[in-house]
């Protein structure tokens, strides 16, 4: 008995690895590969051309990437054209968009399947090569197999490479609003990252249910598949910013995300590199890629469209499992019904008493409420422990992991600690706790987050451990593992899929999830009679990845440190500042910040300089005036017709720039539209911070405002010019970045910034 007892918790670590092991193909050399099929290796090459230099909108890089995935469709022999024109998409961020489009014919009439990914870089130094060159390069060879495989489709299909998603989806929303083939996309295959590694999830984008989407995907049957209806719950109740979501919003048009979204803290920077791509996560998006392809290229796209919800789960072994949202209060009542007999049957027995069954309750309510406390702190109390965590803006630190893994074992620890305490208590009487927080849970989440209504799948198994250990009194520890094994394969990647895909602020997703988890192993675990030696172990676990996460807390070349510096030039006052959004500067901003730097007066953030996070300036100080040349603004047009005034400004810069803020006080405007694309009335309406238009400029183009507001309101306008060369400016010594740092994501950065100020009474 002690060996299998201790076999079967060997078995449940195994298991518990396999459970995020299967979520992924493994990868390996495959350059040599049948040309039908997909390969890694070709793949790669794309995403090395792609990535060799920056390549937002308005940089350097931008048009080699159009000109190299124009040539690879073309040597495709596929015939290939540009979208080009200006839009501002649902953010006030207007830019040139250059979108690329290719088509293969379908044998018959009907909806295309389109094909989707963006290639523009985030300004201003990611290489983009996961985000979204990774996108690009998976549907270049995933088209390429296609085409070798000398089938002509029931669908056409349609090949479209945007610009300009890092902005605002701009050139998603260029084709989706002007382009005539966007009234023939049946559905859509997005293919994303927000981050460098990991496995890609599935996310649905649909306005009604997701029924046949699923039902569809389920018969193309990738090999694969991570998905799970609470993160399509969660995704549908939050701000949606894909492509994908243009296609949905503007044109009722469904489709499926592929994201991987790990190692998030290279997101949006210079680490977003071809050396750091993880292999397997580019695998994973080529193992969805082709047998959807095979799938929706011949299968009815005029018929997607649903009004049922589905749950759906991925388990190893079984890919993704799939029910009716009409079954949720169902199953959930049998789960109910069962434990109310298993309780009464458990007295009837005498295999559990009312007393030990309510003091059973104790150490599980002391585990739940030790680890969320912990969890619920750990990030500010990393923060306050490593103050330059909170310059590495994505939330997730490079030792992220590690600080999953560390909290995860102090979870364990303190359930074996506690737990030991109480093994006196019979198994049947410490497994009525669990199974009744459980069903609580399953029943708040059918009411407010019907898609995670699959929790209730494994506690059945917990039910039946109930059942089997109030009718034996030395079960078999096998029977206990298998039935632990749903738990097992369900809950443990969410453990870690909390805080890799919300930031270590969600660490108590992490020691929740772990110590729920536990739950599940009580009938195997009350076995055994060594919790305190497994507390032990698992207290000494957590000491040592928690010294090995400290150890690695320092920033070096391979985990370098976000940095910020920007010169601040105001026209109007003729003064010049040095701006950082460093909390913890380096010597490297330090040498022009200096001793004298101090917190800004009026926080620049709040009526300036758009960013992800909202992030202001930190710390300011005064700079050296340089002779910089402002930009040219003329005032072409104003005039008062009836109530309204018209004014009409052109913005024309007289430096080589990259970026145009326009923000104004809090007045009314009617109407607005810029270089002739109108904003829309719940875009003026829902203005925040004053934020009017922020124009990502081409080739140093000027920007042209158009606005009517009320005669009798007064208008201040605040301009905000910006370019990306304080590192090479002829006029500034700025030295490059030490290795161990680099620019700061989601801001402004390495920036000359020039503002002006106009006031119209």
């Amino acid at each position: 008995m002690s060996f299998s007892r201790t076999l079967c918790i060997f078995l449940a670590i195994i298991a518990t690895y396999w459970s995020f092991k299967s979520l992924m193909p493994s990868y390996k050399s495959d350059s040599t590969i049948d040309q039908t099929s997909f390969s890694v290796d070709r793949s790669l090459k794309h995403v090395k051309q792609l990535s060799l230099q920056p390549h937002a909108v308005g940089f350097e890089g931008h048009s080699n990437a159009v000109a190299y995935i124009t040539k690879t469709l073309k040597n495709l022999g596929l015939v290939t054209t540009t979208q080009v024109g200006y839009t501002a998409g649902d953010w006030g961020n207007l830019s040139k968009a250059t979108n690329i489009m290719a088509r293969i014919k379908g044998r018959e009439k009907g909806k295309a399947l389109l094909l989707l990914s963006h290639y523009d870089s985030s300004p201003h130094s990611s290489f983009g090569a996961s985000d979204a060159a990774s996108g690009v390069a998976t549907i270049l060879e995933g088209i390429r197999a296609f085409l070798a495989q000398n089938k002509t489709p029931k669908n056409d299909i349609i090949i479209l490479i945007t610009d300009a998603e890092e902005l605002g989806l701009n050139g998603a929303d260029l084709f989706v609003n002007e382009h005539p083939w966007a009234k023939e996309v049946g559905l859509v295959l997005n293919f994303e990252a927000r981050g460098s590694g990991g496995p890609s999830y599935m996310l649905i984008e649909t306005n009604r249910g997701n029924g046949k989407l699923i039902k569809e995907f389920t018969e193309a049957n990738p090999k694969y598949p991570v998905a799970n209806s609470l993160a399509y719950s969660i995704y549908k109740m939050l701000p949606n910013d894909t492509d994908l979501t243009v296609f949905r919003e503007d044109r009722d048009i469904e489709g499926f995300n592929f994201a991987f979204i790990d190692d998030h803290y290279d997101y949006h920077t210079a680490l977003d590199n071809y050396e750091r791509l993880d292999r397997t996560s580019l695998a994973h998006q080529g193992s969805y890629l082709m047998p959807l392809l095979r799938h929706f290229s011949d299968a009815d796209l005029n018929n997607l469209k649903s009004l049922n919800d589905y749950i759906y789960f991925n388990t190893p072994f079984f890919g993704l499992l799939s029910y009716p949202f009409e079954w949720i209060w169902p199953i959930f009542g049998l789960a109910v019904i069962l434990f109310v007999v298993l309780l009464v049957i458990g007295l009837q027995k005498k295999r559990l008493t009312l007393k030990e069954l309510a003091v059973g309750f104790v150490p599980m309510l002391i585990a739940l409420s030790v680890n969320g406390v912990f969890g619920y702190f750990s990030w500010s109390v990393l923060k306050w422990w490593y103050p330059a965590y909170a310059d590495m803006l994505h939330g997730f630190t490079y030792n992220g992991h590690a600080y999953i893994l560390a909290f995860a074992l102090f979870s364990l620890m303190v359930c074996f600690f506690v737990y030991n305490r109480f093994r006196k208590i019979t198994t049947p009487n410490l497994l009525i706790g669990p199974i009744f927080i459980w069903l609580v849970i399953c029943g708040l989440v059918a009411v407010y987050l019907e898609g995670a209504s699959f929790f209730v799948i494994p506690v059945f198994g917990l039910l039946a451990a109930l059942l089997v250990t109030i009718n034996q009194e030395k079960p078999s520890a096998y029977v206990l593992l298998f039935l632990a094994l749903p738990a097992i394969f369900v809950f443990a990647p969410f453990i870690k899929m909390f805080p890799v895909g919300l930031g270590l602020k969600m660490m108590v997703a992490c020691t929740l999830f772990t110590t729920l988890l536990y739950f599940f192993l009580l009938p195997l675990l009350g076995l055994s009679k060594h919790k305190l030696r497994f507390a032990i172990i698992t207290g000494l676990l957590y000491v040592i990845v928690s010294i090995g996460a400290h150890n690695n807390s320092d920033f070096s070349e391979e985990r370098p440190k976000p940095s910020s510096l920007l010169y601040v030039y105001d026209a109007d006052t003729k003064t010049a500042k040095w701006a950082t959004y460093d909390k913890v500067l380096i010597n490297w901003n330090s040498q022009f910040l200096g001793a004298s730097k101090e917190p800004p007066k009026q926080n620049l953030a709040d009526k300036t300089i758009s960013s992800k996070y909202s992030t202001g300036f930190t710390y300011v100080t005064e700079a050296p005036i340089k002779q910089l040349s402002e930009p040219d603004i003329a005032i072409t047009k104003d005039t008062v017709i009836g109530e309204n005034r018209i004014l009409s400004i052109c913005i024309t810069p007289q430096r080589n720039v990259n970026r145009l803020e326009a923000f104004t006080n809090a007045v009314t405007l009617k109407k607005a539209s810029v270089n002739g694309i109108a904003l829309s009335d719940y875009y003026l309406e829902n203005r925040r911070r004053g934020k009017l238009i922020t124009h990502y400029v081409s080739n140093n183009e000027y920007t042209e405002l158009e606005l009517e507001l009320s005669k009798d309101e007064t208008l201040e306008l605040t301009f905000y010019e910006a370019s990306n060369d304080l590192l090479t400016h002829e006029q500034f010594s700025v030295p490059t970045r030490p290795k161990n740092s680099i620019p700061m994501p989601f801001v402004l950065n390495d920036a000359i910034l020039i503002t002006k100020k106009l006031t119209f009474d």
